[in-house]
């Protein structure tokens, strides 16, 4: 595992031992940020399920300007610390070591917004349906925010024009798929 692209470019990233996390692999990471490299430089991104930290590092190396990773997985806390500290992207980046919901209420209470938002949930537990109901109609995000959810193909989100949201576009892969989200009435 390594960052792709940008000021990082080939740095090896360290991976959590055993199954608990599933690494993007290069190539969906490719695809992923082929979509939102428009929409990276100095932006604001928030990494929830952060696992190693990679999709968010790969933000960082390609012009974020700030990622807030959110995990409660201690192994993956300590790699995310760890893969920050090899890339040196410290200064860039903070680690909010919490669920996902009670992450988003703590990140609301600082009246903070982010510019695109990735979710990777654990498959088939419909977390993050539970994450898109907590961010429908939050303050961390705005007209110009970009969702992004990495689930696998059966899950499906049906349900996003009842919280105010639409997908305006989907990227399938052989087991999984990115699913690009918008509020709805923004183009």
């Amino acid at each position: 595992m390594r960052v792709i692209a940008g000021k990082k470019r080939h740095l090896v990233l360290r991976a959590v031992k055993g199954d608990a996390v599933r690494p993007t692999t290069d190539r969906t990471k490719e695809t992923l940020f082929n979509v939102l490299n428009p929409n990276l430089v100095q932006c604001s991104f928030l990494d929830l399920f952060s696992g190693t930290g990679a999709i968010g590092i790969e933000a960082l190396s390609r012009g974020a300007e700030y990622v807030v990773f959110v995990e409660n997985a201690k192994e993956s806390l300590e790699c995310i610390k760890d893969n920050l500290k090899t890339t040196g992207l410290t200064e860039e980046a903070r680690i909010v070591a919490r669920d996902a919901i009670s992450a988003l209420g703590i990140l609301e209470t600082e009246k903070r917004s982010f510019d695109i938002i990735f979710m990777d949930p654990p498959y088939n537990k419909e977390l993050e349906k539970q994450v898109l109901n907590r961010l429908s109609g939050s303050s961390l995000v705005t007209e110009d925010t970009i969702i992004v959810v990495e689930a696998s193909k059966e899950t499906e989100f049906s349900y996003l024009s009842e919280l105010g949201f639409e997908c305006y576009k989907e990227k399938g892969y052989l087991n999984n798929k990115h699913v690009f989200i918008r509020p709805k009435g923004t183009e």
